[in-house]
């Protein structure tokens, strides 16, 4: 396979570096990432029949996703949370990892929804998508399909995109899932008043959500500090996107001030460097929170630590109980301000990079898994 890669700087917007794999794929096919459960490198590609449509449903051509860090914490917990049930493979031992992205609808047997109409949502790592849409409105609808039934809301609505590309696709398919995240983190400290503390510690410093948290940190509550941990490859990096005002390697922990009381939010999943944070403050850690599992090799629980118990931050919960306090429309508007500045801020510092084919994707899952991928890159993915 022929494959180019190039830099291009688009309407001003983050550099972009292309690469085009030419293959060719039968229309009547679905092709489909599965992964064993037990064992994530464990992966191949599923093909299948078109399914038939029954009455009500449509079907999506998948046109590009987003790979991030957040998809390996959704296989990683996948059994615990419910993420493998968003698209069963009917094999009990596989799975299909959820993505965020964009697709076309491509048959309809729904009087709402036409051919042609492109939509934004949450997506299997595969080529097509059956959905039964329901509470359709302009804006968007619900997956009322039977097996989404008392999931989280959040990821069963998608939006209406018209028919046309829209501007800054890559940016919101890549970030904004994440972004979400770091802005329930930050309002659920806010509102809980930091619990008295004076600083933010956040873990793999370099990731897309932990650099979200900085960010809307920075605006709405300036005055706590902000601490990044990160690796010492990733330091440059995280000091020069200007949203920390301390960046710490790992190994460099025990220089911090340990007098300072923080509250922690551990994206990592690094159960030796959570026990390292809770031996350093100790009393001084008001609040522990778990967000994801970036660091996939050593994510094995701690125990008899020092200081507060960690407590899991669930995001869907967290949305739909902000929602219901300001209301869906307004939550959107807070969220979407928030993220304007953030696409703003790591504009430079982040590169967009497009990928295609079977072979190129699957070595992208793999490369994500292990915990490969430079924290600047943003890989976007296109069968």
């Amino acid at each position: 396979m022929d494959c180019t890669a190039y830099g291009d700087r688009r309407n001003g917007s983050i550099d972009a570096v292309i690469c085009e794999v030419e293959q060719f794929r039968m229309s009547d096919q679905v092709s489909s990432l599965w992964v064993q459960k037990s064992d994530l490198p464990k992966s191949q590609w599923h093909h299948s029949a078109i399914p038939d449509l029954a009455d009500g449903e449509i079907l999506l051509e998948i046109e590009k996703y987003a790979l991030t860090a957040n998809n390996i914490t959704y296989a990683a917990v996948g059994d615990g949370f419910g993420y493998w049930n968003f698209f069963p493979t009917g094999d009990d031992e596989a799975g299909i990892v959820p993505v965020w992205g964009f697709a076309k609808v491509v048959a309809s047997q729904n009087s709402e929804i036409a051919v042609g109409e492109r939509i934004y949502g949450y997506l299997p790592m595969a080529s097509h998508l059956v959905v039964a849409p329901g509470n359709v409105t302009a804006a968007g609808f619900v997956d009322t399909a039977a097996h989404r039934q008392g999931l989280a809301i959040i990821y069963n609505q998608y939006n209406r995109l018209g028919t046309d590309a829209g501007t800054g696709e890559a940016e919101r398919a890549l970030y904004q899932p994440l972004f979400t995240t770091s802005f329930l983190i930050e309002d659920f400290m806010r509102q809980s008043d930091w619990y008295g503390a004076e600083a933010l510690l956040l873990t793999s410093a370099s990731s897309k959500t932990a650099l979200g948290l900085a960010m809307v940190a920075k605006n709405l509550s300036p005055a706590v500090k902000r601490i990044g941990l990160t690796s010492p490859g990733n330091a440059d990096f995280v000091n020069d996107t200007g949203l920390y005002d301390q960046v710490l390697t790992y190994d460099a922990l025990g220089s911090a001030d340990a007098a300072q009381q923080i509250v922690s939010v551990d994206f990592a999943g690094n159960s030796k460097l959570l026990t390292q944070i809770h031996d350093f403050w100790d009393q001084n850690l008001k609040f522990s929170s778990l967000v994801g599992a970036t660091h996939i090799s050593e994510r094995s629980g701690a125990s008899d630590l020092k200081g507060p118990a960690p407590v899991l931050f669930f995001a869907p919960t967290a949305a739909e109980t902000l929602m219901k306090e300001i209301g869906p429309v307004e939550f959107r508007a807070r969220v979407d301000a928030q993220f304007a500045n953030f696409v703003a801020g790591v504009d430079g510092h982040l590169l967009v990079e497009y990928l295609s084919g079977e072979e190129a994707l699957q070595s992208a899952y793999l490369e994500m898994l292990a915990n490969k991928v430079a924290p600047n890159r943003g890989i976007i993915c296109a069968f």
